[in-house]
């Protein structure tokens, strides 16, 4: 044993707190590491938002893809699941809206690659951001390309369409908008059949947190007779300090312009509906009126979050028609009315909770 001078192993004493002081730094380091990539992901709602995240988290891209001739739909939606035991795994889904199938790829949690400070995720050999996607899956492989995106408003106060919910720790999900509306360029081998997506339209979104809402809608087209139209909405039962509320988002991206329908604008919703066969919304702010009547088609089963894990089932159709009237209520004169075709749409848990009719 080693002694100086009456006390026992001083040098493994001095070792001990060197270790410990140096375990505290590295603990530091990662706080502070951690807690910047948190701030950086508030104000970009597009990057990752997980750093840290052990237990009860999902987060997961959606990308909506359709060809030029409008005869191919899929979404491929990557993403991190955790369950409430840290039980995790990274997946890739893909969905066929024309043929109406679905392929769940599961993946280890470590080959899960976030970037720090900006958005790009690979998912083993698969990769993702605003820009592009490149697959290497057992049934897909190829990259596409994208350009003229069309991001929802932004700002130190609102970042993204939550808006200043952003800001609420608690929220049960959050939502971002990548792209309303952008070009796709380059080509997908699709069960060994080269398919070209050039001159296509694509659409991009988000969703993190812990579950899906008990009841929701959700749905969105970017193909209408114009191009540079482009349609997102949705309404969802919101759980809020013991009790809830019917909270909605809704814009029009109107060749120019993005009109926003948001539960924190002042926007009211005077109609929430939905049955077998069709869903109506209508949404008044002080300036705008909008009408919203979507045509319910066949569905495809995907896995949705359930307190982190992907162990929910939801149903959405890519073939859905939506008819869209926009009013300026000023001059009463009417912006749009048409009709946008490849509409993504959801109709999903207790609809009940969500009917509303002013």
């Amino acid at each position: 044993m080693l002694t100086i001078k009456g006390y026992p192993n001083l040098l493994t004493f001095d070792l001990i707190l060197a270790v410990e002081k140096n375990i505290f730094i590295l603990d530091l380091h990662k706080s502070i590491f951690m807690i910047k990539n948190k701030l950086q992901a508030l104000f970009n709602p597009e990057q990752y938002h997980g750093w840290g995240k052990t237990r009860k988290y999902f987060e997961g891209w959606y990308y909506k893809i359709i060809n030029a001739d409008e005869s191919k739909a899929f979404a491929f939606i990557p993403g991190i699941a955790m369950d409430e035991n840290g039980v995790q795994q990274a997946f890739i889904q893909i969905l066929d809206g024309k043929n109406l199938t679905a392929e769940y790829h599961k993946f280890g949690a470590n080959q899960f690659i976030p970037e720090k400070g900006k958005f790009e995720i690979n998912v083993a050999n698969n990769f993702f951001s605003t820009k592009k996607i490149n697959l290497n899956l057992p049934t897909v492989q190829g990259e596409l390309t994208f350009e003229n995106q069309v991001p929802w408003s932004s700002s130190w106060y609102s970042p993204g369409i939550m808006g200043p919910f952003s800001f609420v720790p608690f929220m049960q999900c959050y939502h971002g908008i990548l792209s309303m509306d952008h070009s796709i360029n380059g080509s997908l081998k699709i069960k060994g059949v080269e398919i070209d997506f050039s001159n296509g339209r694509g659409y991009m979104e988000k969703d993190w947190g812990q579950s899906f809402p008990s009841g929701y809608i959700w749905m969105q087209t970017n193909h209408f007779s114009q191009p540079s139209i482009s349609l997102k909405a949705s309404v969802a039962k919101i759980p809020w300090m013991g009790t809830s509320f019917i909270g909605f988002i809704g814009g029009i991206w109107l060749y120019d312009r993005l009109i926003e329908f948001t539960t924190y604008n002042f926007t009211r919703l005077r109609k929430s509906f939905a049955d077998e066969k069709k869903v109506e919304l209508v949404l008044e702010n002080r300036k705008h009126l909008l009408e919203i009547f979507a045509h319910r088609e066949a569905t495809t089963s995907l896995a949705s979050p359930i307190s982190g894990f992907m162990d929910g089932r939801i149903e959405e159709s890519m073939t859905s028609k939506i008819e869209v009237r926009l009013t300026d209520k000023k001059n009463k004169k009417i912006l749009l009315n048409d009709i946008g075709k490849n509409g993504g749409l959801e109709v999903a848990g207790i609809v009940s909770e969500i009917l509303i009719d002013k």
